[in-house]
């Protein structure tokens, strides 16, 4: 039985609403959940003020701006199906930190040991090309997108997204497998397929995919040129 004079709180709980008083609101620490929720909040509007202040600078940061959403509706419109969804996310997931163009890397030069050499020279390319865009990360800042009706189909390892480190690693694995593989064509339709998966679940503007694999074909191109440098040193 509450007490006179009182009424049931959010939880159940009594709430004085003596005349004079007014309610008596619980004091509780914040839950995990609440940290979480009000962290997410946070990230939301840092990323809506990340795409205003783009949408208010000069006319080349508009168009980008402009191009972004663009971009991201249109890629969202062409796979509506929810099983084309779940392949293209499982897909996704094999590029995180680079791991599947790294265990190619290993694959390669376990099986193929005449170019063993260069399919380890393609790994370090692809492994620096992410660190390198993970530090570009820190610097940049960019918040992951966030618009009401596009919401992300994946869960990210961060909150920033400039520029995508798929994208970066999955160009320096063209630049160093390519030369190495007969079917080449297909490794660049894969990585090709990587990158854009971003942009369609919602996690990175295109934008940041331009720029992260322009990042990894320099920094992979790169390490060829160290790798070879190096080779002929010691010849």
């Amino acid at each position: 039985m509450r007490p006179p004079g009182s009424a049931p709180g959010r939880y159940g709980a009594p709430v004085s609403t003596r005349e004079g008083h007014g309610p008596e609101t619980p004091h509780h620490a914040p839950t995990l959940d609440d940290r979480l929720a009000a962290a997410e909040a946070e990230e939301r509007a840092e990323a809506r003020r990340s795409l205003r202040a783009r949408l208010r600078g000069g006319p080349v940061l508009r168009a980008v701006g402009r191009a972004d959403r663009a971009g991201m509706r249109w890629l969202r419109g062409q796979a509506r199906s929810r099983r084309v969804t779940h392949v293209i996310r499982v897909y996704s997931r094999l590029g995180e930190h680079g791991a599947a163009w790294i265990v190619l890397g290993a694959a390669g030069a376990a099986i193929d040991r005449r170019h063993r050499r260069d399919w380890v020279e393609g790994m370090a390319g692809v492994a620096v090309a992410y660190l390198v865009n993970t530090s570009l990360k820190q610097v940049a800042r960019r918040p992951r997108p966030d618009f009401d009706d596009l919401p992300p189909l994946i869960a990210t390892p961060g909150p920033l997204s400039f520029p995508s480190s798929h994208s970066a690693s999955s160009a320096a694995a063209v630049v160093g497998y390519a030369p190495l593989l007969p079917a080449s064509p297909l490794l660049v339709l894969g990585a090709s397929s990587m990158a854009i998966s971003r942009v369609h679940l919602g996690v990175h503007y295109p934008s940041d995919i331009a720029v992260g694999a322009t990042l990894g074909t320099l920094v992979a191109h790169g390490v060829r040129r160290l790798g070879r440098g190096t080779a002929g040193d010691a010849a």
